[in-house]
Parts: structure tokens; sequence; C-alpha cells
């Protein structure tokens, strides 16, 4: 263990970015990230997921991968050495979401079923929060079907029409999306989405796009496996206020708060000693947090001793999740 670094506070990430087919244009103009192309629809802003593992920006790691600083520099994160041994991976991923088009429709499995029939990775469970959205956005969210024969009709004769359920969103909403759960975000969307360290995803529809002059994969399959039914789980929506502090989720894979700051205020935030390390995203404006600016579009870790009572001046929005 290199035990250099050991009063690094603060460890900002380099995002790294995707492109997809139904991806735009507005992390770039939104956000400023210096990435061309007109199909970016992911930001992995806080990641160490070996499909996109993010670098460290500032400080003793700059340039190293943060899977590399999780492994190697332990403590920055509260780990003992027990989670060493198993091995642990960095349980959680940040992404901000561009569709410029509608997403495919499509389902997360639980950690068990992903750990045995893919290869142990974890489940995913995610939320969303709605950074932005054009009028009348509706997303994709939960099923009508009573059983698992009704869901394999529709699903085998494509009636999905008759399956999915649709709720209208707007900016400030927040969505809890547990494994199991039918989901897709709509075109013109724009999210911020924290969840489990997965990259599991089943495609129940597609649209019929091709992508390359060729269908895209669909796991109808895996999705009958796992699509939870009857879907019972109300379907809330909890849109966020200008509260300082704003609680939004918490789950047994994670906790979620929103910070607002108005009028060039500041607040003092207090995070019970449980929280070992938060995840933090600049969503709005600029703020100071020991010491060191972040803008719009900056992501970072707070690590293990300095999350307990800390400020956050200027005037922004913050985004920040524990586990």
């Amino acid at each position: 263990m290199d035990n250099n670094g050991g009063n690094e506070k603060i460890l900002k990430l380099n995002p790294i970015f995707k492109h997809v087919l139904w991806g735009g244009k507005k992390l770039r103009t939104s956000f400023g990230y210096n990435e061309e192309g007109e199909d970016i629809g992911e930001c992995w802003a806080i990641s160490a997921h070996k499909n996109g593992d993010c670098t460290i920006a500032n400080g003793t790691f700059a340039g190293k991968k943060l899977s590399e600083v999780w492994n190697e520099n332990y403590y920055l994160f509260g780990r003992d050495d027990e989670s060493v041994k198993r091995g642990d991976v960095f349980p959680l991923l940040t992404k901000i979401i561009d569709a410029k088009e509608d997403l495919s429709i499509q389902v997360h499995p639980d950690n068990e079923y992903a750990y045995v029939n893919e290869n142990g990775a974890l489940g995913k469970m995610e939320c969303w929060y709605i950074i932005d959205c054009d009028d009348d956005t509706k997303i994709v969210i939960g099923h009508n079907c009573k059983n698992k024969e009704e869901l394999k009709n529709c699903i085998n004769n494509d009636r999905y029409d008759e399956l999915i359920r649709e709720i209208p969103v707007k900016k400030g909403d927040f969505l809890q999306i547990d494994p199991g759960t039918v989901h897709a975000i709509k075109g013109g969307t724009l999210i911020l989405e924290t969840q489990q360290s997965s990259d599991i995803t089943y495609r129940l529809y597609d649209y019929n796009r091709l992508q390359n002059g060729k269908l895209r994969e669909l796991h109808k399959q895996q999705c009958i496996d796992v699509i939870k039914v009857p879907d019972n789980k109300k379907m809330g929506i909890h849109t966020t206020n200008d509260e300082f502090v704003k609680k939004l989720v918490t789950t047994e894979f994670y906790n979620v708060w929103k910070i607002s700051l108005k009028n060039e205020s500041s607040g003092n935030i207090k995070f019970s000693n449980e929280k070992p390390y938060l995840l933090c995203s600049v969503i709005k404006g600029e703020i100071s947090v020991f010491d060191k600016s972040m803008k719009k579009g900056d992501h970072f870790i707070i690590t293990n001793g300095n999350c307990n009572n800390f400020n956050i001046e200027g005037k922004g929005e913050l985004i920040i999740s524990s586990i």
C-alpha cells in the first residue's frame, strides 16, 4: 500500500464519455465537456468499472485510475483489511445521461441473478435526478402484466403498448429504479444517475432501430427471468425543492442528497460517521469545498475522515451520494 497522499481530502475525476445510438450533444453544450460528436449519450463521471475507469485529475494520485487508488490506498475510503482480502469493488457509479432519442425499453438484474448469470457481476439498482427535460416529457417505468404468463405473451408477441407504463416528468423530479423494474428514458431528457457499479442491461424492446445496418441484440429470456411480476410498487416521483439539504433516497446500496446553494450563501453539511466517503457532482453554478473551486460538470470524491462536517460555499447545486 502506498501511504503517500493520506491527507487528500478531495479526489477530482476525469470523466469518460460514451457515444451511443440515442445520444446527443448536451454534454458538450450544457456541461462544457470537451468531447466532439452529436451522439454523446453518457458521461461516466465517477466510475471504477472496467468498462469506464476514471482517472484522478488532481493531487498525489493524478493520472491514476480510480480502481487503482481504491485498491492500493484503501484507507482513503475507510476500507479494512477484510474488504481488501475479499476484493470488494468500488460499489457505486455516477453518470450523466443525455437522451436525444428514446433509450431501449429495458430492465436490470439484482445482485443474485447477475452473480450467477453474468460472471459474478453486480446487479444494478439505480436512481435518476432529472436535470432538464423537454416540455411534456414522459418516461417508461413499470408494467401492467398480472402474472408471468401474461408477461411472456406480451413479450413474445411484441405487445409493448399493453405492457409498459408511462408517466410524465419535469425538471427537478427524482425517481428510484429497483432491479426488475421495466424502464426507459425518453428523448429530450438529461439526467444524473446514481447506480450500483454495473454495466448489465437487458433490452426488452428497441423500436426496431438499426445500428451499423443491424438490429441491436434483445434479451427477451433474461427480461422474462428478472422482471418482477406483478409490478405492485407505487412509482412515486419525489419533486425536489429549494431546501439547503434534501435527502432524496436511502436504499441498501446508496444514499442520495441534493444540495442547493442560493445567493452566494454558504452552509454547514453534517453527515454521520458511518459515511466513509462521498461522491459529489456539481450540476449547476460554482461552489467551493475545502478551499477548492468546483464548477458545473465537475465530479469529485470526499475521502474518509473528511465527510462529517464541512462547508460548501458558492451558488449552485450538487448531487451527493454515499454507500
